[in-house]
């Protein structure tokens, strides 16, 4: 006759089966793990090839080793020494999550791993149990404590999962954020090769810096494509952090400049990824210059602004004719002549750019060439004009 031993609630009672069908069912462990084998591998695809050869040999140990300490627990033993069958069983569940998520398996796996599992072992328990003569209340009380124990192995199980898949995501963050930080060291091609390798990271064709608020980084980054990385804490970014995103050029560049939109970011050049330094420090300086979106379209502007103190020189330089003229009138010889060189001298559409007569452009010219005299006539001058003049056009 079976016994029951209370310990306080209902979840945890204990039914102590005779020795005789705890030896029955304990023979029946190699057939139950066999089965449950079988099972998980045809109803579970991510299982499909993990359980061939040795790691089938594994699982199959594994599940007779978790059903016997279940087999010790509801025997005979009584006291503080039941414990340790539930302890070993727990812990090795808890080391098999951390191990699904080395094997690249998610909790989705697992649990159904589990809950198949769980099915087939009550068939193999329940039948053994009916063949000894098992009362039908006592199977009750029998399939609780069958069902709370693999609950509670498939929970140690999913915590294991949890911790392995943090730590992993952890370590798997800081070796990208180190790749990040060579790549924008400039570091030699083995070293970057080696800590990509180390981060699990595949290298792309091409790598385009965006400068994201810090804010909405993480956000973006899960939503830009598979491989980007990202790099917080930079010197150069206060309250932003890097994104690194692969190949991003040509026809994609479109994609990732529509999911920036509207996100005060800034968005470098593709570069091959080796050199994506370069991108980035675009990005820096179109951030510098309140520059935002894509820097592609701000070039002009990036250019001019590139050398700020040779800027100021060269206009200095080459606007000295205008020098001794009242401020109005230099303003207005200074526009009339960037319009005369943007529209290459086509007199009614520089009046019809500066909402003025042509007579008024034709008289205004005439001070001008005044003023420089052959130099209109030279190349070089008229470069050094154009480029002079052309920062109040893109300032504007």
């Amino acid at each position: 006759m079976a016994r029951r031993v209370l310990r306080g609630s209902r979840a945890e009672e204990a039914v102590l089966l005779p020795p005789g069908t705890v030896a029955a069912i304990r023979a029946e462990l190699p057939a139950v793990a066999d089965d449950v084998v079988d099972q998980i591998i045809r109803e579970v695809p991510a299982y499909e090839d993990a359980f061939g050869g040795p790691m089938g040999e594994t699982i199959r140990g594994a599940v007779q080793v978790a059903l016997g300490g279940f087999l010790s627990l509801i025997s005979d033993r009584r006291g503080p020494s039941s414990a340790a069958p539930r302890s070993s069983a727990v812990a090795g569940a808890y080391q098999l999550g951390r191990g699904e998520v080395r094997s690249g398996r998610s909790t989705d796996a697992l649990l159904s791993a589990y809950r198949i599992g769980a099915r087939v072992s009550w068939q193999h328990l329940a039948a053994k149990a009916v063949e000894q003569g098992i009362e039908p209340a006592t199977m009750a009380s029998f399939a609780e404590l069958v069902f709370a124990y693999i609950d509670e192995l498939s929970a140690a199980s999913v915590a294991g999962h949890q911790d392995e898949a943090a730590t992993e995501g952890r370590v798997r963050q800081r070796m990208t954020e180190r790749l990040a930080r060579n790549l924008l060291a400039g570091a030699p091609e083995a070293t970057l090769l080696a800590a990509a390798e180390r981060a699990e990271w595949t290298p792309p064709t091409t790598l385009t810096a965006v400068i994201a608020p810090e804010s909405q980084a993480g956000a973006l980054q899960q939503a830009l494509r598979k491989g980007t990385i990202q790099a917080a804490d930079l010197p150069d970014l206060e309250g932003a952090a890097l994104l690194l995103v692969p190949d991003a050029h040509d026809r994609r560049r479109p994609a990732l400049v529509r999911a920036v939109r509207g996100r005060e970011c800034h968005v470098g050049p593709p570069r091959p990824w080796q050199e994506v330094r370069s991108s980035y420090d675009r990005a820096l300086r179109a951030r510098a210059l309140g520059l935002t979106g894509d820097t592609e379209i701000h070039l002009p502007r990036l250019v001019l602004s590139a050398d700020p103190a040779a800027l100021e020189d060269l206009r200095a330089q080459v606007l000295a004719p205008l020098d001794d003229l009242r401020p109005a009138a230099a303003a207005k010889l200074r526009e009339t002549l960037r319009a005369w060189l943007l529209h290459q001298g086509r007199r009614e559409e520089v009046a019809a750019a500066l909402f003025v007569h042509p007579q008024t452009i034709r008289y205004r010219m005439t001070q001008v060439r005044e003023l420089y005299g052959d130099r209109l006539e030279d190349p070089d001058t008229v470069l050094a004009l154009t480029i002079a003049l052309g920062v109040e056009e893109v300032s504007g």
